[in-house]
């Protein structure tokens, strides 16, 4: 067994236990936390695919932004809310969640029976890339690449989406501030 497979199996067990914990916990700001914890293994199995930029996207967008994001939504929610589904009573087999694990059942098999028949070796369009050679190989300098063309090709874009991003931010500030009734 290799040390890549070996970190594979490794992250794989760290973000499905996670993401067990992130369903399954009626703790809302734990939930949060662990998830940063999902996205991190997420963001470290793609490095193991060779998908540099996608795991630094991960990191920056999801990580950085959206779980930010959620955590505002917590701070500018009043604690009776948060009290309130805390209390509620819930089994994890119950009649309203019947169709709920009746349809993670259906996509479980439907997964099982997708990995179980496919062919990976056989697939068209992997050995079309190969013999045109278009695989990504360990030396290849993939961000590179994306890093210069965001900073050439694609500048004004990306500084328009910064700048919507900033405004964004002052405004959830300035909603978060907390006004004096006179």
């Amino acid at each position: 067994m290799t040390l890549a497979r070996v970190l594979f199996y490794l992250m794989s067990f760290i973000v499905l236990a996670s993401a067990v914990f992130v369903a399954s916990t009626k703790n809302l700001v734990r939930s949060v936390f662990i998830f940063f914890i999902t996205l991190f293994g997420l963001a470290g199995l793609y490095v193991l695919a060779l998908a540099d930029f996608v795991a630094i996207t991960q990191i920056v967008i999801y990580v950085g932004g959206i779980l930010v994001l959620i955590l505002f939504a917590f701070m500018l929610s009043s604690r009776e809310n948060l009290d309130a589904i805390q209390q509620q009573k819930s089994r994890f087999l119950s009649v309203d969640k019947l169709s709920a694990l009746i349809l993670a059942g259906l996509f479980f098999v439907v997964m099982l029976n997708m990995i179980f028949k496919m062919d990976t070796g056989n697939l068209g369009w992997i050995k079309q890339a190969v013999s045109a050679n278009n695989v990504i190989k360990p030396t290849d300098l993939v961000t590179d690449n994306i890093g210069i063309n965001l900073m050439t090709r694609y500048l004004l874009p990306f500084e328009a989406i910064s700048i919507l991003l900033m405004i964004a931010l002052v405004g959830a500030a300035h909603l978060s501030r907390k006004e004096e009734m006179e």
